[in-house]
């Protein structure tokens, strides 16, 4: 499998597959919102579009990056997030760098967005395609974030039935700017075990693929058919 991995600003042409990785938090957060009952991600263009898309929806939760904002029912924090009840209800999500990413591949044939906590659900949806080429688009810092990378370069070698050591690549996140951020305070809208519960590798089971429905960009939970022959990850 050819994969590749690019920055936001790398796109140059449109990816056959798309992995669109951000560990810190976005992908987290919609995994945990899955979790906790969602049906459905929207993924918006700009904060104006969550916006108006809850007040068309008044029954839709809309979600965002940084501190709570009037109009939003929800911060980009895993934790935060992990005790509130989104049983059957939509979510509109928008945040700096995880939905502008699958936007930009909106037209791939197909789109999985990803972090740590599915990435064997991710690797194994990939091998059940058994895909020629891979586009793995690294959200954060333009394409820099370490924490992204080293997930979609896990999920990558994952993907071909490889196995591989999670250690290293948990541990590049973990020191990453975006954890140190997070740690320090830097970025707003988070809770203490926001890193941590980033940081669970393969925490559920389920992938996450998004697609066009009614000209929204739509993720859904999607688990991939248990393949028992697999190597494991060591």
């Amino acid at each position: 499998m050819d994969t590749r991995f690019l920055g936001i600003p790398d796109l140059a042409e449109v990816p056959s597959v798309a992995v669109v990785v951000d560990v810190m938090r976005a992908y987290t957060v919609a995994a945990w919102a899955f979790a906790r009952g969602a049906e459905k991600i929207v993924l918006a263009e700009s904060l104006d579009e969550a916006l108006a898309l809850k007040a068309r929806h008044p029954h839709w939760a809309a979600l965002k990056d940084g501190p709570p904002a009037p109009g939003f029912d929800l911060v980009n924090s895993p934790g935060l997030l992990r005790s509130v009840d989104l049983a059957g209800r939509t979510v509109v999500q928008k945040t700096t760098a995880g939905t502008v990413g699958a936007l930009a591949v909106k037209d791939a044939s197909l789109v999985l967005c990803a972090g740590f906590v599915v990435a064997e659900a991710t690797a194994r949806l990939l091998r059940t395609r058994d895909n020629d080429s891979v586009t793995f688009v690294v959200t954060g810092e333009d394409g820099r974030a370490d924490e992204d990378l080293a997930c979609a370069q896990y999920i990558a070698r994952r993907a071909t039935g490889e196995r591989t050591d999670p250690a290293g690549f948990l541990h590049r996140a973990a020191t990453s700017r975006a954890a140190t951020e997070l740690a320090e305070g830097v970025r707003q809208g988070a809770h203490p075990d926001d890193i941590a519960l980033c940081l669970e590798l393969d925490r559920f089971p389920f992938a996450m693929v998004a697609t066009w429905e009614d000209s929204l960009m739509v993720l859904r939970p999607y688990t991939p058919p248990p393949a028992p022959t697999e190597d494991a990850p060591v």
